[in-house]
């Protein structure tokens, strides 16, 4: 179940003549991903999560700062610092909580958190796979309804999380039922979106490489190019494991306290919300995507990545140099879909392809 749905859920349940009493706000009380923090259970395993959190925010701001002072601009690694100390956050607020189970207040910023800080990996992670398309299909990548499409999905995951967030905090301080149900309802959208946005960069980076070329794979930074597909797959593998398990068991009717679904168990709580989480910060770490996603500061259109377009003319049209500006379209092998055959070597095939395009002309 969602975080922000789970203690909303509690809300929703409250007979309105036991709650007037003890708030605002108002306390939960149907059963939720991972129940109420305890002492002897919950604190050392969310220490664990704390250590690996903290550990993973160190590591990417320090590659962070190794980056800038060499003038490899990679703002990734910051934005993945970021997300590291929100969910330490997190762990601070579910510990503090565990000792004080009765403050609501502290629950409710812990469930916002806990629902607020992935939005992070979503975004970095989605960004990563257009990079891998435009690498992939130049022209049609940096197309600006393309573009222009990819702003539209950052804008409204922003948009999204500032209204969820809203309309839930607001909803702990009212008995409205009116105002109970479109948080509610707001809740189901905004998971059900996060969801989406958690699987796409899959059907992404497999369009890349399924959709036959009309020109060369642009490498980009280091390493395969296949590696980096592989990289995104798993990535966003696990966020959509842990944003569809979330919002599938938002769906369902909620539970009382006393007794909880086996979905709302802490095991399934810390596998399907931090769990994926760190092995996702860690493997970006491990394999460093600073090196692998990098591109040239400044990239704006096709042969920015590659360096082609220093080749340009000054009214914008490639310049052609034995064929190479020349847009043929051929059977490539697999090594050239995932430009793991060096440049050369596929720029010399591209001259003969053109040679023979010419000829048949």
């Amino acid at each position: 179940m969602d975080p922000l749905d789970r203690v909303l859920r509690g809300r929703q349940s409250v007979p309105p003549q036991n709650t007037a009493a003890s708030g605002p706000p108002y306390a939960p009380t149907a059963a939720a991903l991972g129940g109420q923090p305890t002492i002897g259970l919950d604190v050392p395993i969310t220490a664990v999560f704390l250590f690996l959190f903290l550990s993973g925010a160190a590591s990417h701001m320090t590659i962070f700062q190794l980056n800038r002072r060499r003038g490899h601009k990679f703002l990734f690694s910051g934005a993945m610092f970021g997300f590291c100390m929100a969910r330490s956050a997190t762990c601070v607020m579910r510990i503090v909580w565990a000792f004080r189970p009765t403050n609501i207040s502290i629950a409710i910023a812990a469930s916002v958190l806990v629902a607020a800080g992935v939005v992070i990996l979503f975004i970095v992670t989605l960004m990563f796979a257009q990079r891998v398309l435009r690498a992939a299909h130049p022209r049609s990548g940096w197309h600006p309804l393309l573009s222009w499409a990819f702003i539209g999905l950052y804008a409204t995951i922003v948009a999204s999380l500032i209204i969820l967030i809203s309309f839930t905090v607001l909803s702990f301080y009212t008995l409205d039922p009116t105002k109970r149900q479109t948080a509610h309802d707001l809740q189901l959208y905004g998971g059900t979106l996060f969801a989406v946005m958690a699987f796409l960069p899959i059907p992404i980076v497999l369009a890349g490489v399924i959709v036959p070329h009309t020109s060369r794979v642009e490498k980009f930074g280091s390493g395969r190019f296949r590696t980096k597909v592989y990289i995104l797959v798993t990535a966003a593998f696990l966020l959509s494991l842990g944003a569809w398990f979330r919002i599938g068991t938002s769906y369902l009717p909620s539970r009382p306290l006393s007794n909880p679904a086996w979905y709302q168990s802490k095991a399934c709580f810390y596998v399907f919300d931090f769990g994926v989480e760190v092995l996702v910060i860690w493997l970006y770490i491990l394999v460093r995507v600073d090196r692998r996603f990098h591109v040239p500061d400044g990239s704006k259109g096709p042969g920015d990545y590659s360096g082609l377009a220093s080749r340009t003319s000054a009214d914008g049209k490639i310049e052609k140099t034995g064929g190479e500006g020349k847009m043929v379209t051929r059977l490539m092998s697999e090594e050239e879909v995932f430009d793991d055959v060096p440049a050369e070597e596929v720029e010399q095939a591209d001259r003969e392809a053109a040679k023979v395009h010419d000829i048949e002309k």
